[in-house]
This record gives structure tokens, C-alpha cells and sequence, in this order.
């Protein structure tokens, strides 16, 4: 399996986020690609830097003014006589209008942003454009005949989307790669993502269309981010409706309870008979991710990658979350060389 990868993802580094109330040093940060790329490269997977694209693969998914606003947020931010990182102080909710961008920059950063928890920095766009054109690297690849490849993006991008950006993520780099397959030819493509957080841009992105199904396990938002997304009841909607499955599940949950979920999940995916997968791969599942409360095991990871090889399908991995940055790379490695294996044995 190809690894894409670009250093241009520590371009994004620094600042706070608000999390959970309380204002911290981000999570998400550089040192997670550091230790992914290590146990990917351990396990004899090569890396290659990605290709560029341009803009126009991006623009298949995002809103052009949004797209702009994020190239152009910090400049516009130093332009207002600041400097350090950028987080919004209010923002486009119910009862404040939403037809309306605002010219300054306080106001864009409330209006694109959904939450307090995603600063962009002066690298963000740098980072993020590096991101999805990893993410359409790896599509490509798999376009092009191979059986999988794997985006280490960073930042990631299952929370962005259609106009909006938030949950550390700017970019939606699973749908762009979605939308590179479909427009290569792919004529159903489906997303499962097993972030511990629902895929709410994903699903935003593709929620009216049925030539791309959208999967997600996740925890529950009864308790979990993004709180406001992710019910078992979202279908999808016109054209979309019956193309959008979503499995929440509550706090602590084990293997067990999460392997029934993807059994579920795998089944919808095969039932959709899509000719490419796309698979949101975050880590943050494990039992010590420190922003999120289900209990897998290192063990489990390898079992995971089995599992979604089962399907025999091209498949593009994008990397995700996962916050427990020591043991970040052995569970990635392990879900990659559980595909490999069993991709082999087939």
C-alpha cells in the first residue's frame, strides 16, 4: 500500500482551542504525522510525496467564498493589527441571520466556523491544501489500478463542510477523494468513517445525493462532538434520502458493542455495491485517547483493517483523528496491515 504524505502538514502548529469549556493547548498537533510515519515506514509501507491538483478538485466539494475566506483569513486577520492564532467570538446560530457574510474578519471567522475549538494559524491553508492534495494522490492511485492507499493528511477533515469548517478540520479530504473517484469514472462511492466523532461535514457534503453513501460510527451526540449531528435518524435527504447510515454509540463502549456496528456498517456498504471505498480512518476509538471515551484495544486495530478488506474493494484510507499521539502510529499501522494481510490472503 502507497503512503502519501507532505511535511507541509507542520505548517499548521499552535495555538488554544476551547474544549469542553476550558481553553488548552490543541490536540491536535504536528507530532501525530511524526509518529504514524514512523510505524507505517516500520512496517515496510512506502511514502511518496503527493501531486498537485490545484484548486478545482477542491471546489468539487466546497463553496468557492469559503474556499477564499480560508486562503485568505490570516492575512486579513494580520491586516486588523493581529498576529499568534484565530478563533472565532461569536457565531451564525439560530436566530442570527445567515444570508449575510460580513466583511470583517471577526465576523467571517463566526460565519464559516461552527465552533472555538479549530484556530487557524499563518501555515493553516499551506497545511490544509497539502492535506487534500494527499488525500487526491491516494485517489488517484486507486483510480489508476491500485488495490488501496493511504492519505496521511493533516490537518484532518471529516468535521468541514460544504462551507463551514470546525473539529480541527478546514478541508474535507475524504469527500474531495470521493468526488475525484466519482469524477474519474467510479460511478457509486461509498464513506466509512470510524472516527470516534461523527463525520458531520461528510454527511453535509453528500447528504443530498445518492451516488455516494455516507457511513459513520461514532459516539454518541447526546454526549459527544459534534453534539448537534450524528443521530441514527439522518437519512439524507431528496435525492440523498436512504444514502446517509449513521450508528452513535454511547460512552464506553468495547469492542464487542463496535465490531456489532461495523458488521452493520460493512453490510449497508455492500448493500450500496459501490465501486470505491473511502474510509475516514481515525484512531481516537482507542481505550487512552484522551478527548474521547470508547475502549478498543492496540489489538483491535489489525481486526478493524481485516474487517474493511473483506469488502474487496479499491480503497482509499484518510487519516482522521486519534489524540493518544505515543500509540497513534501502531493502531494506524495495524489497521493498514490488517487490510494488507488480508488483501493478500485473498
Amino acid at each position: 500500500m502507497q503512503i502519501v504524505h507532505s511535511p507541509l502538514h507542520a505548517r499548521h502548529d499552535g495555538g488554544m482551542e476551547l474544549h469542553r469549556g476550558e481553553l488548552v493547548p490543541c490536540f491536535e498537533m504536528p507530532v501525530r504525522v511524526d509518529y504514524i510515519l514512523a510505524a507505517v515506514q516500520a512496517a515496510g509501507l512506502p511514502v511518496m510525496a503527493p501531486r498537485d491538483f490545484g484548486l478545482a478538485p477542491i471546489l468539487r466539494v466546497h463553496d468557492a467564498d469559503f474556499v477564499a475566506f480560508l486562503q485568505t483569513a490570516f492575512d486579513q486577520w494580520k491586516a486588523a493589527g493581529k498576529d499568534g492564532f484565530m478563533l472565532p467570538s461569536g457565531f451564525a446560530a439560530r436566530s442570527m441571520r445567515q444570508d449575510h457574510i460580513p466583511t470583517g474578519i471577526n465576523g467571517k471567522l463566526g460565519y464559516y466556523a461552527y465552533d472555538a475549538g479549530t484556530p487557524i494559524v499563518e501555515g493553516t491553508w499551506e497545511a490544509a491544501f497539502a492535506g487534500a492534495q494527499s488525500a487526491l494522490t491516494a485517489a488517484a492511485l486507486v483510480a489508476e489500478g491500485a488495490p488501496a492507499a493511504y492519505a496521511l493528511c493533516r490537518p484532518p477533515g471529516h468535521h468541514a463542510g460544504h462551507a463551514t469548517y470546525g473539529g480541527y478540520c478546514f478541508l474535507n479530504n475524504a469527500a474531495i477523494a470521493a468526488q475525484f473517484l466519482r469524477d474519474q469514472g467510479q460511478a457509486r462511492v461509498a464513506v466509512l468513517d470510524v472516527d470516534y466523532h461523527h463525520g458531520n461535514g461528510t454527511q453535509d457534503i453528500f447528504w443530498e445525493r445518492g451516488d455516494v453513501l455516507t457511513v459513520s460510527i461514532h459516539g454518541t451526540p447526546e454526549s459527544e462532538y459534534p453534539f448537534f449531528r450524528g443521530y441514527a435518524d439522518e437519512r439524507g435527504a431528496g435525492a440523498g434520502l436512504g444514502f446517509n447510515h449513521n450508528f452513535p454509540l454511547p460512552r464506553g463502549t468495547e469492542w464487542d458493542a463496535w465490531h456489532a456496528a461495523l458488521t452493520e456498517a460493512i453490510a449497508a456498504v455492500r448493500a450500496f455495491a459501490p465501486e470505491a471505498l473511502v474510509v475516514s480512518l481515525g484512531v481516537d476509538t482507542y481505550e487512552h485517547d484522551p478527548i474521547s471515551a470508547f475502549k478498543l484495544k492496540e489489538a483491535h486495530y489489525p481486526l478493524m483493517g481485516t474487517e474493511i478488506a473483506g469488502l474487496g474493494l479499491p480503497t482509499v484510507f484518510v487519516q482522521e483523528g486519534g489524540y493518544a499521539v505515543e500509540e497513534i502510529g501502531r493502531n494506524v499501522a495495524g489497521v493498514l496491515t490488517g487490510f494488507e494481510n488480508q488483501g493478500m490472503a485473498r
